[in-house]
């Protein structure tokens, strides 16, 4: 594919995580054995060698601590090669109704038309006290 087209195919890709109903396609193009860092500071962190390791210890975690589904808008995004760098930010509010205003960035490397590693940075600070809050209100 030529440049241009990588970039169409990529623009088109990171866009539907904007919307709950499409994020599943892209999902579809991250590899089953992905490499998924998660950075920071915070219970979310680490770094998952699959994609459902990865699901079952950032999302399964996450999504029932908010009140609606999780979207992330593209803020920005760079092709160069293989690689795809993402700014994201996440739109979403927590079951207690704050603004859950998360931004990330996510390097993304390509094999063909699969993702195969993420290194995601995110607001550490925001992820550790959503959660936090969370386990203090389940203990009351």
């Amino acid at each position: 594919m030529t440049y241009r087209a990588v970039t169409a195919d990529r623009e088109q890709l990171f866009a539907t995580l904007a919307d709950p109903a499409t994020t599943g396609q892209f999902f579809e193009r991250v590899s089953d054995s992905v490499s998924w860092t998660v950075e920071g500071t915070h219970p979310l962190a680490g770094t998952y060698t699959s994609k459902r390791a990865f699901f079952d210890s950032t999302f399964t975690i996450l999504s029932p601590l908010m009140r609606d589904d999780l979207r992330l808008e593209v803020r920005n995004l760079h092709v160069a090669d293989d690689y795809t760098i993402a700014e994201l930010q996440a739109i979403a509010t927590t079951s207690e109704g704050v603004p859950f205003d998360n931004r990330y960035c996510w390097v993304c490397r390509f094999d063909g038309d699969f993702i195969v590693e993420v290194r995601a940075y995110l607001d550490s600070a925001m992820v550790a006290y959503v959660i936090g809050r969370a386990d203090a209100l389940s203990r009351k």
